[in-house]
C-alpha cells in the first residue's frame, strides 16, 4: 500500500466550512438569485431543517465573515461567501457530471455521492477534473478511442461494477483471498 504522511488526514480539517456550512452557503446563493432574498427561515425550508439548527450555523457563518444580515435580518454572503458557494457549485457540476457521464453511475448514487464530496475537492483536483472533461468531450480521435475502451472494459467485467472489488492496484485483495483459501502451515 502507498504510504501516506502521518498527519494526512488530519487535513480534512483544514477546509474553511463544513459540509453542512457549505449547504447553507449554497441555499443562500440560490435564495438570493431566486427570489432576491435570503432569511433564516428561508433557508431552514430550503434545507428542511429547524430555523434554530439554521440560525446556529448561520451565526458561525457570520463569525467567520461568509455571511451577513442586515437590520432588517435579511442574509446575503460576502465576497469570500459567494466565491465559496460559487466553487462548490461548480465542483458540484463538474463531480456529477464525472460520476454520470464518464463513470456511468446511476443519477441518484451520483448526487448523493456528489454531495459527499463536492466542498472537499480542492481547486487543483476541480481544474485538472475540468481539464478531463473538457478533454473527454472533446473531438479529439484519442478521447473518442479512451472512451471507447472505457466502455469496452465496463461491459467485460463480469457481474457488473458494483460486483467488483474496489482498486486494487497491487492484487493485495485477491492475495488475501488466496490466502484465506489455504490452511495455516
Amino acid at each position: 500500500m502507498d504510504s501516506e504522511p502521518p498527519d494526512i488526514w488530519k487535513r480534512f480539517d483544514t477546509n474553511v466550512v463544513t459540509h453542512s456550512a457549505a449547504h447553507h452557503i449554497v441555499a443562500i446563493a440560490t435564495l438570493l438569485e431566486r427570489n432576491g432574498y435570503a432569511r433564516v427561515s428561508d433557508v431552514a425550508r430550503t434545507l428542511n431543517i429547524t430555523r434554530g439548527s439554521a440560525s446556529l450555523t448561520l451565526k458561525t457563518l457570520r463569525e467567520k465573515g461568509l455571511v451577513e444580515e442586515d437590520e432588517n435580518r435579511f442574509l446575503r454572503l460576502s465576497d469570500r461567501g459567494e466565491a465559496i458557494a460559487t466553487a462548490v457549485v461548480g465542483k458540484k457540476r463538474l463531480i456529477h457530471k464525472f460520476f454520470c457521464d464518464v463513470l456511468g453511475v446511476p443519477e441518484e448514487a451520483a448526487e448523493v455521492d456528489t454531495c459527499k464530496i463536492e466542498h472537499l475537492v480542492g481547486p487543483r483536483t476541480s481544474r485538472q477534473l475540468a481539464r478531463f472533461l473538457h478533454f473527454v468531450e472533446s473531438d479529439d480521435p484519442r478521447a473518442k478511442e479512451f472512451l471507447g475502451a472505457w466502455v469496452k472494459c465496463k461491459a467485460s467485467r463480469a457481474g457488473g461494477p458494483d460486483s467488483q472489488p474496489a482498486y486494487d492496484p497491487d492484487g493485495v485483495s485477491e492475495m488475501r483471498a488466496e490466502e484465506k483459501q489455504q490452511p495455516d502451515a
